[in-house]
């Protein structure tokens, strides 16, 4: 009792909010469709980091948010590639849930027949595991046994061929992603915005420019601040 009482006190002395949670939910109707009625796309994905560095671009562009459409790709442990449009971003492809390009730690879009037959029929993994593999093993780590993409590029510097490739197919499903969510805006792209650890990156940057540089100029925040984030949005609000 007391320890519902203290909380009580603590609502009324401190104020909670919520900044762009990673469930925010903008999509279009018609992103929602998966290809199984019973299974409908979500929207899962690093929507503070996203929404703070839309923003800071519009607001370095002199034009509001909602009047431009962007697409902005967030790489870290997780990569999430979504397409802003009118303020709201109204596809992307979902981090967290097996969507887009894989990352670091995540499988990304495994082909599900595969996934199938091979894992779940064959009942390799199961239960709490399969997320496991999916989420947390997935990745680099699963062929490079490596989350950190310093590691990667130093290996592939140094000639291990495995790395320079495993990184290369890295950078194409990413700009994969990317040229998917510029077919959503209707190839109206007004910048491509990336952010995440990984974009300190000069090479991997470089390289995603010169696949995806022809669809619109692109702009690079690397790293994210999603405290400075936060306090920016109360700030507005």
């Amino acid at each position: 009792a007391v320890f519902w009482q203290e909380r009580s006190v603590m609502r009324s002395a401190f104020p909670l909010y919520i900044v762009d949670p990673v469930v925010v939910d903008e999509l279009m109707p018609i992103a929602r469709y998966s290809g199984l009625e019973e299974i409908p796309r979500g929207s899962i994905f690093h929507a503070l980091n996203q929404k703070a560095v839309a923003k800071r671009y519009a607001k370095e562009a002199g034009k509001p948010y909602e009047s431009l459409r962007l697409v902005v790709v967030h790489m870290g442990g997780g990569v999430s590639v979504g397409a802003h449009e009118d303020g709201k971003v109204v596809d992307v492809f979902s981090a967290f849930d097996g969507d887009g390009a894989f990352s670091p730690e995540r499988a990304g879009g495994v082909p599900c027949a595969a996934l199938v037959k091979n894992v779940l029929l064959r009942e390799k993994y199961t239960g709490k595991g399969d997320q496991c593999k999916a989420v947390g093993k997935g990745g680099l780590n699963s062929y490079l046994g490596t989350n950190d993409m310093r590691e990667v590029t130093k290996r592939a510097n140094e000639g291990d061929a495995k790395a320079a490739e495993v990184k290369q197919a890295f950078l194409l499903q990413v700009a994969k992603d990317i040229g998917a969510m510029a077919c959503v805006l209707n190839g109206k792209v007004d910048q491509i915005v990336i952010t995440g650890g990984i974009a300190y990156g000069e090479d991997v940057v470089a390289k995603l420019k010169e696949r995806c540089g022809w669809i619109a100029p692109v702009t690079v925040y690397p790293g994210e601040d999603e405290l400075l984030a936060l306090a920016q949005a109360l700030c507005v609000s």
